[in-house]
């Protein structure tokens, strides 16, 4: 059934629309309007109808024939129910549902901007908390590394190692305090 209503209720027609757009045939873009409103209006209605009658004998049959209704051109149904009932109360609707149309449409930008700036300071914040973490954290691990450890990281051997770390590091190697033990040989050996 739902392949049925797919085909002749959508790709049929959608086929004959482009046909009359290739066409260019006035009449025809005319007959391929009124159908696709009335289709419009079915499914929109089908979407509350669905819900309230689906326990109706031959629901979905009663669907498939007044789809099929819609596009016979014996009937001319879409038409017939384009001309009898929407045009009329279309026409004389049109002004409020302009109307609420615009209403609908500053309220949703309005609405949009609204949540957008909520959005994005939303997400700023989430940015500054995220970087004053991670920059704290990312000190406290830059604290816990030696100088050894950031060049075996970075696969160098320690001649890439930075001059003044390197002056430093050297400096202690050719001055060495003397040990405990160093001093006191020193101070016994002078004794003797």
């Amino acid at each position: 059934l739902f392949f049925s209503r797919l085909i002749f209720g959508t790709l049929y027609p959608a086929y004959y629309s482009y046909k009359a757009v290739k066409s260019k045939d006035i009449k025809e873009y005319v007959k391929w309007m009124m159908y696709w409103i009335i289709f419009a209006l079915f499914t929109t209605a089908e979407t509350f109808t669905d819900i309230f009658l689906c326990w109706f004998p031959f629901y979905y049959e009663l669907k498939i024939a007044f789809v099929a209704w819609l596009l016979s051109p014996y009937t001319k149904g879409s038409s017939l129910l384009y001309r009898k009932f929407v045009h009329p109360t279309l026409s004389s609707k049109e002004k409020e549902i302009d109307d609420c149309l615009v209403q609908a449409k500053d309220r949703s930008y309005d609405a949009l901007v609204h949540f957008g700036k909520r959005g994005l300071n939303v997400a700023a914040t989430a940015a500054v908390m995220a970087a004053s973490k991670g920059q704290g954290a990312l000190s406290e691990r830059l604290r816990s590394f030696s100088m050894q450890d950031l060049s075996t990281i970075r696969g160098d051997s320690s001649s890439t190692v930075p001059p003044s770390v390197t002056v430093r590091t050297s400096s202690k190697q050719s001055h060495p305090k003397p040990s405990r033990s160093a001093s006191e040989g020193t101070s016994s050996s002078g004794k003797h």
